[in-house]
């Protein structure tokens, strides 16, 4: 495990509205599990657990120092939280894990002591999230949807690995005897990081896990301790576009609609939903998977959307639900805190020739118009499809999409480009993108990341206070 590191699910939750270009504001990724542990913000770090594709190091089979005043024995209880202790053994299998990273620490006897006692710390921190969430009722965390994540991450593993004789050789090095051995593991760790992952979620989602806003000396701090690690700030481009989606008549819309409610009707009499979406939606993404989407959390999916699906309750068909991209039929499947799991079937309004032909013209028009000087906001206001993204910032240039990459080019600031099409659900959307800006690569300053570095300060420092009001809650010991 490697206690003390930041699940992005956990800091950042998903990115708000499913657009077509997913903005990542400099690529650049801002290690929490860096900030200095003698400061506040730095005591903040949330423990997680996140399971490498290299196999972690056990410590059954570990060389660990002869014990003196500075060293612990193996199987020592260090502390004890509630009823549970967290043994010498869960440190050295941390101090082995960060070694095992490339992390250099201290060979000192007060800096071996000092990294120790941190890394305690944070094992209490975890314990403590983990035993708060397994007393909340409304959190499960199932035994399928471990089994799945660990077969997941056995599979990554064994497949660094030629043959079974040196995957299981690799496996005796880290400590672990059989492969069995080695899935127990795993399930252990990945079902302790669903419970704190789970805890944090519910909070945020109730409300009661506000960010603390952090001072601009610990923003500086952080970003002083890290910058070395940030790496180069890619070439980034900004944009703004207008993206015209061809309109349905309405007797299209109607027809559409009387469809999806015959096919409620025979869904609430009894047909299997995932037999009836393979057959009728028209979602290339869940067609073949009987509409299946998964997990998701607000922000995901289209308002219109969302609101019927975080209304539902598991098993429930829904009414024909209109979007900006047909209509929609919803299933919940099952629901946890902040997140929902759910199928959909999707009908789509035909649109025929005649409209598609009108939006190209229409995507036309705009372009001339703003190479002739028109406002773009304002083209952009009576034009632009609602559920598109309006703009992108410092999008690195590598990461655009292919359709996007190839008309920008070298495209300069200030350019309209010629229109384009981007797929949209089995049809067409036209796009008229002007460039807003370029930046060249370079050194990340402070300003890059100073409103990510804000962000996670903030939730590390509201699950700090939360910590600390659970460890004045619950019987905790750390012995000598």
């Amino acid at each position: 495990m490697t206690i003390g590191l930041l699940l992005a699910l956990i800091l950042l939750g998903p990115s708000a509205g499913a657009g077509v270009v997913a903005q990542d504001s400099s690529n650049v990724t801002v290690d929490s599990s860096r900030v200095p542990v003698d400061t506040a913000a730095a005591t903040a770090a949330i423990p997680a657990i996140a399971s490498p594709d290299t196999i972690p190091v056990a410590t059954r089979e570990a060389v660990v120092p002869p014990a003196t005043d500075t060293t612990f024995m193996v199987d020592r209880v260090l502390a004890v939280v509630g009823n549970r202790p967290v043994l010498a053994s869960q440190v050295e299998e941390e101090v082995f894990s960060r070694e095992s990273q490339g992390a250099k620490l201290p060979t000192d006897p007060d800096g071996i002591r000092a990294v120790r006692l941190q890394i305690v710390s944070s094992i209490i921190d975890e314990e403590l999230l983990v035993q708060q969430a397994q007393r909340d009722t409304a959190i499960k965390v199932t035994d399928e949807e471990i089994a799945s994540g660990v077969e997941e991450q056995v599979r990554k593993v064994r497949g660094n690995f030629t043959s079974e004789v040196d995957y299981r050789a690799e496996l005796q090095k880290a400590g672990f005897q059989t492969p069995e051995e080695y899935r127990r593991w795993l399930s252990d760790q990945q079902r302790r990081a669903a419970f704190q992952n789970r805890l944090v979620e519910k909070l945020r989602s109730d409300g009661k896990l506000k960010p603390v806003a952090p001072t601009e000396k610990e923003m500086r701090q952080f970003f002083d301790e890290q910058k070395a690690t940030l790496g180069k700030r890619p070439a980034t481009l900004s944009f703004r576009q207008v993206v015209i989606s061809p309109k349905p008549s309405p007797e299209a819309k109607a027809h559409t609609k009387a469809r999806a409610d015959s096919i409620v009707l025979e869904l609430r009499r009894g047909a299997d939903f995932a037999t009836a979406a393979r057959r009728f939606s028209q979602d290339p993404g869940s067609k073949e998977q009987g509409g299946s989407l998964n997990w998701f959390r607000r922000g995901v999916m289209v308002p219109e959307f969302e609101r019927v699906a975080f209304g539902l309750k598991p098993g429930v068909v829904s009414d024909p639900v209109e979007s900006p991209f047909g209509f929609h039929i919803i299933q919940v499947e099952r629901v946890q805190p902040a997140e929902v799991q759910a199928r959909h079937i999707l009908l789509l309004p035909e649109i025929d020739s005649a409209h598609v032909k009108s939006a190209r013209s229409a995507a036309e028009s705009v372009r001339r118009a703003l190479e002739a000087g028109a406002s773009f906001d304002s083209l952009q206001r009576i034009y632009h499809d609602a559920s598109a993204e309006r703009e992108a910032d410092n999008v690195p240039i590598t990461k655009l999409p292919e359709n996007y990459a190839k008309v920008i080019g070298a495209a300069d600031s200030g350019t309209v480009v010629p229109v384009f099409t981007l797929p949209a659900g089995g049809r067409e959307q036209f796009v008229v993108l002007q460039v807003a800006g370029r930046r060249p690569e370079g050194e990340v300053q402070y300003e890059d990341v100073r409103d990510r570095i804000r962000d996670q300060l903030g939730q590390q420092l509201a699950i700090r206070r939360y910590i600390d009001r659970l460890r004045k809650a619950t019987y905790v010991e750390i012995r000598s």
